[in-house]
């Protein structure tokens, strides 16, 4: 199975991409996961929509193409980060690829709350008429005061969020079967 993530940070230090890279390293023997750049996209502008950048027209390639999606996203003042939104307005226009591609979601921080806001705002956002993403629900993965859950090589070392995403993985999995 090929997944993409689209991670909503570009920061080089982004716990959300250690999220997704240990997702990526831990998980590959259930499914490939290819990790997307979004610093490469330009800002989304309706008037060269029709005839997008090279790095658009890649970018959402490799989304069509996937059997899925899945969503990292930090949280930036209760919402998504402003970067995830410019990923998406480019993915719901024109050909549209997101429509009918499942999603998941995951995020970290280094608050309590591991980006519930955020997650709950991404979810509204992937129903809408341009994207109609089915979403896995019931198993948000909320990664709470990420910075003390991880090493210096960035693996998750707090058995308990191991545990969970372990079981978080095992019901995509499973999900996912309605899709093939």
């Amino acid at each position: 199975m090929k997944v993409v993530a689209i991670v909503g940070s570009v920061r080089k230090e982004s716990y959300n991409n250690k999220l997704a890279k240990f997702v990526q390293k831990r998980y590959a023997e259930k499914f490939d996961l290819e990790i997307l750049d979004l610093s490469v996209l330009p800002l989304y502008n309706q008037d060269i929509e029709e005839n997008a950048p090279q790095a658009v027209v890649d970018f959402k390639l490799k989304v069509k193409d996937a059997d899925a999606v899945l969503w990292v996203t930090p949280e930036y003042n209760a919402t998504i980060p402003g970067v995830l939104v410019n990923s998406i307005d480019w993915l719901s226009r024109v050909d549209k690829v997101m429509i009918g591609k499942p999603s998941w979601i995951m995020g970290a921080s280094i608050g309590m709350l591991g980006t519930v806001k955020a997650q709950a705002h991404l979810r509204d956002i992937l129903f809408a008429g341009g994207l109609q993403s089915p979403v896995l629900i019931g198993n948000e993965v909320y990664v709470g005061a990420v910075h003390t859950k991880m090493d210096e090589e960035d693996n998750i070392t707090d058995e308990g969020t191991v545990a969970f995403l372990d079981n978080v993985v095992s019901n995509f999995k499973q999900w996912m079967k309605q899709f093939s």
